[in-house]
């Protein structure tokens, strides 16, 4: 018989356990999505508890998230089904999936449907079209007679939400850019590898009708790609429809239609020439700037020593030299030996990066005069930039080259048409290098540039109004002054960040930044080719610029 006490006893040992389990469901979470928990744990409650981390992993970053763990969780899964389970359905909210026998002696094409939210299920060929479905070639299976009567394969159906899985380096939620409704077809015969085919698997999407600046590409997950891996289209084409997109692919793995702004063939076109045009002319007066200071620097003697004009060439050249670069990979495209366009993908590389990293010397120089303006004598100043504004950007070029990261790039329209073909980074295959060694770098001397031309523009306009009694047009003097002072530290370039607000803005991108060479010129010429008397009354920065000489070389 059960005393009470012993009861009483009973209930507490329950309740002490209940909260020890308590705690362990509270602490799983930290660790589930980390892909420690559940991993190679594939039961209802596993996979239900992982697929937590789907809207937990979010786009603003999570350290309790192990992407590349979480997406082999995912990735294994099929393999699970194929090698292990003896389940032949799964139906969950956020995943489903067929597992089914198939005979390696099979007479005709196989079909499956895949209706969001539904099962996959195999249909007959009169019967196959539905909006959504995959079509399995005979000869898939033909192939594999070698390995017994019967493959097992799976269909998978997998919902990855709106967070960072399964996104990668090619998803920019800034511009648009996405997994179209989340949504992963996974194509599996487990441990057996399937690539190359002759007669390729089709996969058809049904979508909305999607904006005319958005493109859809049929791309796999690619584990080989980064650290975590990235979504790349090899082995894939898409053939686009207005309401459906059908994939064709040599390879079965997780398939997924990507999303992303494009530009169409007419666009692409005159935004090519608007380049064109104002490279060209940009040239023109780049070098007239190169030999202005030629001229000046033989008549006065003032323009051996000081900087700032040097600083100020350094850049036209680099920018001479890009636009050269530009002309030279644009008009040949494609063209050449493979050997040609890595050169001249890595040509047009450097040039940019010197381009850049004079822009930032040019914001480093401008702070020394307006900003710090006391205790800036630098022994061999001038030289000390020039190791770092053409070293830098050869360091940067030899290690993204040693990567072999230069290749063919294209631009496709909405009907994959090629709208323009140039030796740039490899398409596909060194996104990454091109996001770190360009994006990145831009953005970071942009960021510097528009702090220290905010700090001017304070400098400038705080100056005008202490003086707004004694001088009238202080302010449009000053908005000149930082217009010029924009065309040298690159913050025109910053207007790249609008473009995905539409072609306007990308009008306006491309001509300001063609023409940087004219607004180089113009400033070139009211700083230091009047007297000194009329340049020195231009503005509170052209005082500086003219007065100060920070180092002798």
């Amino acid at each position: 018989m059960v005393t009470p006490r012993a009861l009483a006893v009973l209930l507490l040992l329950h309740l002490a356990s209940g909260e020890k389990r308590s705690t362990i469901r509270h602490e799983m979470p930290r660790n589930v999505c980390q892909g420690r928990i559940n991993k190679n744990r594939y039961d209802d409650f596993s996979l239900k508890d992982t697929a937590k981390c789907f809207p937990k992993c979010t786009q603003s970053g999570n350290e309790s998230c192990n992407l590349r763990n979480l997406q082999r969780y995912w990735l294994n899964f099929e393999i699970h089904l194929v090698e292990e389970s003896q389940t032949e359905t799964v139906n969950m909210s956020f995943l489903n999936a067929l597992v089914k026998n198939i005979s390696t002696d099979i007479s005709e094409d196989l079909h499956f449907s895949l209706t969001p939210s539904q099962i996959p299920m195999q249909v007959t060929e009169e019967e196959h079209q539905h909006p959504d479905r995959v079509r399995l070639p005979r000869s898939l299976f033909a192939s594999l007679q070698g390995r017994g009567p019967m493959v097992r394969l799976a269909i998978t159906v997998l919902d990855v939400g709106s967070g960072n899985l399964f996104k990668g380096p090619r998803i920019n939620l800034e511009d648009g850019s996405r997994v179209l409704n989340s949504r992963l077809v996974g194509l599996s015969l487990g441990h057996i590898p399937v690539a190359g085919l002759a007669d390729p698997l089709e996969i058809t999407f049904s979508h909305q009708h999607q904006p005319p600046n958005m493109t859809l590409t049929c791309v796999f997950w690619d584990v080989t790609k980064g650290s975590t891996g990235d979504w790349s289209s090899k082995g894939c084409s898409t053939e686009r429809g207005v309401n459906r997109t059908v994939c064709h692919c040599d390879h079965l793995t997780f398939f997924a239609l990507l999303l992303r702004p494009v530009l169409d063939q007419a666009t692409v076109k005159a935004l090519t020439l608007i380049s064109q045009a104002g490279c060209g002319t940009s040239m023109i007066f780049l070098a007239f700037t190169i030999v202005l200071y030629a001229f000046l620097r033989f008549s006065r003697q003032r323009f051996k020593s000081e900087d700032a004009p040097k600083i100020h060439v350094a850049l036209s050249v680099s920018l001479f030299l890009l636009n050269l670069a530009f002309f030279i990979n644009v008009g040949n495209g494609l063209r050449g030996s493979d050997a040609a366009c890595w050169v001249r993908g890595a040509v047009f590389h450097y040039f940019l990066l010197c381009a850049f990293t004079w822009m930032g010397l040019e914001t480093f120089h401008l702070y020394l005069l307006v900003i710090k303006v006391f205790n800036t004598y630098f022994g061999r100043y001038f030289l000390k930039l020039s190791f770092l504004g053409w070293g830098l950007p050869a360091l940067i070029v030899i290690g993204t080259g040693s990567a072999n990261s230069y290749g063919p790039y294209t631009i496709r329209d909405k009907e994959n048409r090629t709208t323009l073909e140039l030796c740039w980074f490899r398409e596909d295959t060194a996104i990454s290098a091109l996001y770190v060694t360009v994006h990145g770098y831009f953005f970071i001397i942009f960021l510097f540039s528009a702090v220290i031309l905010a700090l001017v523009a304070w400098k400038i306009f705080t100056l005008s109004s202490a003086t707004a009694g004694k001088e009238r047009g202080q302010t449009w003097k000053g908005v000149l002054t930082l217009l010029g002072l924009s065309s040298l530290t690159g913050v025109t370039w910053g207007l790249a960040i609008l473009t995905p607000l539409g072609l306007p803005t990308t009008y306006v991108f491309a001509l300001f930044t063609s023409l940087q060479g004219i607004f180089i010129f113009c400033w070139f010429i009211v700083l230091y080719f009047p007297s000194r008397s009329t340049t020195t009354s231009t503005s509170g920065t052209a005082r500086v610029d003219q007065a100060h000489t920070m180092s002798q070389a």
